[in-house]
């Protein structure tokens, strides 16, 4: 198991259920350092394309965070992990595959 932190597991099910609930290709939770969490899916229209990375953190951004202390992405991989280590380059991420089997990006 490469997740040692029980909060980082709480994001894989909040990631999880956000996924079941909407149908969505990707879905991702993210906790920042105060300990908030904020969920996104993947966005796709003729005129935005977000990948799950790339929503949760502007949620979280428009809600005015400082850090990131972590994110989980399930479902489809999103592309963009540089989006969330461009501004938390500390921060843990990690993409949990269809198999269970838990990435650290």
């Amino acid at each position: 198991m490469v997740m040692t932190n029980p909060e980082d597991v709480k994001l894989v099910t909040l990631a999880t259920n956000t996924l079941a609930r909407s149908g969505a290709a990707q879905a991702a939770a993210l906790r920042d350092t105060t300990g908030r969490t904020y969920v996104a899916i993947s966005v796709t229209s003729p005129s935005l394309n977000l990948d799950a990375f790339e929503a949760v953190l502007t949620v979280a951004l428009a809600s005015g965070i400082s850090g990131v202390e972590s994110v989980v992405a399930i479902g489809a991989q999103p592309g963009n992990v540089k989006a969330i280590k461009d501004f938390a380059p500390t921060a843990t991420v990690y993409y949990i595959a269809a198999d269970g089997q838990e990435i650290s990006l």
